[in-house]
């Protein structure tokens, strides 16, 4: 039974992952209480998201695998110290760099899988949503790493918690990437103006690329 569940798990694993990267950037839509959502909800997060990344490693052990599994223990640690750090402004800054490490990490994983060639099916679209998704996550903790640095970075957003700090960069590079651009938010300093257009011209980049990809496995599966 427990080999079974394993293997269910394995053979969905791009889905697995979506559904946590789903979670984890949206989650707040459900919660009102951001201090909650810092002290418990966050934590759990990152553990549900190590535990949905395990299987795109699985059967892996060159350095990138076990870099992965010692680098996610401390993913996983980090988030359990903000309460004790929440006025560290260098805990963060360290929290945000590892974060930005760890879903680099992982999308240069997906691209590896996405570029085989040969084939489209559902791990194919799932995982090209997953790197939709991680490029959001790696620009929030990215674009987060200069707002604790320097708390004027942006323009309208709430920096009361680092739950509500964090929802607006997920809102704000969620945005930034669709094109939209409400401009309730926006960077103020140079660093991060370049680093938005950067985003900006990344996220659209990923689609072309993704979508060529895409034709290409479908042309050659019908070929």
């Amino acid at each position: 039974m427990e080999g079974s569940i394993f293997h269910q798990f394995k053979t969905r694993k791009y889905e697995l992952l979506l559904f946590v990267l789903i979670q984890h950037l949206f989650v707040g839509i459900f919660l009102s209480d951001l201090n909650f959502y810092t002290r418990i909800i966050w934590p759990i997060n990152m553990l549900l998201l190590g535990l949905g990344s395990i299987f795109i490693f699985t059967g892996k052990h060159s350095w990138r695998h076990w870099f992965r599994n010692l680098h996610f223990i401390v993913v996983l640690l980090l988030p359990i110290g903000i309460p004790f750090f929440k006025e560290v402004t260098w805990y963060f800054t360290f929290l945000n760099i590892n974060y930005v490490i760890f879903f680099a990490f992982l999308f240069l994983e997906l691209l590896r899988f996405l570029l085989r060639p040969g084939y489209i099916n559902s791990d194919i679209i799932s995982a090209s949503a997953c790197g939709y998704f991680l490029l959001i996550e790696i620009s929030t903790f990215l674009l987060q790493t200069f707002e604790y640095y320097n708390p004027n970075s942006f323009k309208g957003i709430d920096s009361s918690s680092p739950a509500s700090i964090f929802i607006d960069l997920v809102y704000f590079c969620s945005i930034t990437f669709t094109s939209i651009g409400f401009g309730d938010i926006t960077p103020a300093t140079h660093i991060t103006k370049l680093i938005t257009a950067f985003i900006g011209i990344a996220g659209q980049f990923y689609t072309v690329v993704l979508v060529g990809i895409l034709i290409s496995k479908f042309s050659s599966k019908n070929n």
